[in-house]
């Protein structure tokens, strides 16, 4: 095992976080839990990515409950008596093996569709009523439903506490209503949460209050953020260092321990005159621990396959990510589709088998086991 390795395999600690290692399962959306309820089929799935030795499991996108919070059937919710009863199963599941997991909580803006379920009539609520600058879609929230948003998601982070979860992820990231409030091209409020980065961070940072209020000090609070949006791929909220400090360091007041910078390719520098990607100026500006994601291990992008989204990926090898990692860019790796085409991806690299790991293709969207 090289010293670079070591970078990789060494553990981490951060209050309620006691990972084994540095690599984290990122989360990705799944449609196999019928009637909003993790089932046994979800408790396997986290479970051998466990077992694999994935030091943190960072659940898919689990709805809050408000009202409008859902948007696609069969995706789990992080509240309510059965919804939570599922979701003790896997978290005990998870820590049996020798990992830990933390859920992803989730509120999709203007992505909802009608007919979503569990309440079909109920429209989407975003900012300003736009799924993208142009397109409408659903209802513009009112200062009310902000505050009932709010509530959802300190509600869910103290459900997630109580089943033994290991922390939470808030995610703002991707054109989800968090980041709908981040983007200007979607927010046109003229009150407090909009006008200027530092308003339209408004409602994320009232929502990491929240929820540090409800988990208490010692419970770790990851939020999700990205540049681009599923509306946009091009789309930035900072173009430069000094606007992404305006934006993050609101977040480290708020009470956020870790940043999750999602990129769609990790080695690729954010700024121009620096080779450090979005984690790495993250951890830059803000001092705090941050994870990074983005096709590791493989050569191609999800969105930008040949074969169109989620074509085939071929295994790579982990220089770069590994000199990064040496250099304390950032401190811990998402990986995604690598995990899900194998969940013993990590024990493979470690036992240098990287030959043994196949391709990803289309086919393991179609299991997602």
């Amino acid at each position: 095992m090289s010293s670079s390795l070591d970078s990789l395999l060494r553990p981490f600690e951060l209050k309620s976080l006691k990972m084994r290692n540095r690599v984290a399962m990122a989360p990705m959306t799944r449609t196999f839990s019928p009637g909003y309820v993790p089932n046994d089929q979800v408790v396997g799935y986290y479970q051998r990515r466990a077992e694999g030795e994935v030091g943190l499991i960072i659940t898919e996108g689990t709805f809050v409950g408000h009202k409008a919070a859902n948007g696609y059937e069969g995706v789990p919710a992080i509240y309510g008596d059965e919804a939570m009863a599922g979701w003790k199963k896997v978290v005990d599941a998870v820590h049996a093996a020798g990992g830990q997991i933390i859920p992803q909580l989730w509120h999709v803006g203007s992505v909802r569709k009608p007919g979503i379920g569990p309440d079909k009539d109920v429209p989407a609520y975003s900012p300003s009523g736009l799924f993208k600058p142009g397109k409408k879609n659903g209802e513009a929230m009112s200062k009310a439903d902000i505050q009932d948003v709010i509530r959802a998601f300190a509600e869910s982070a103290k459900a997630a506490k109580e089943v033994g979860f290991d922390g939470v992820e808030i995610h703002g990231a991707h054109g989800y209503l968090l980041d709908q409030f981040f983007w200007e091209g979607t927010n046109q409020r003229d009150d407090e949460y909009g006008g200027s980065i530092e308003n339209r961070a408004r409602f994320g940072i009232e929502i990491v209050k929240a929820v540090r209020e409800a988990v208490g000090e010692d419970f770790a609070i990851v939020l999700r953020f990205s540049q681009w949006k599923q509306q946009d791929y091009e789309a930035k909220l900072a173009h430069n260092p000094e606007e992404l400090e305006r934006f993050l360091m609101p977040f480290v007041e708020a009470g956020v321990d870790v940043f999750h910078a999602s990129t769609r390719r990790f080695w690729l520098p954010e700024f121009e005159g620096s080779d450090l990607n979005l984690a790495g100026w993250t951890k830059k500006i803000t001092g705090k621990p941050v994870i990074s994601v983005g096709s590791v291990g493989l050569d191609g992008d999800f969105l930008n396959s040949p074969e169109g989204m989620g074509g085939t990926a071929n295994p790579t090898g982990l220089d770069e990510l590994e000199r990064r990692m040496d250099n304390d860019e950032f401190d811990i790796i998402a990986v995604g589709r690598a995990l899900l085409q194998d969940p013993n991806w990590l024990v493979k690299i470690r036992e240098g088998k990287e030959d043994e790991i196949a391709p990803f293709t289309k086919a393991a969207l179609g299991s997602l086991s």
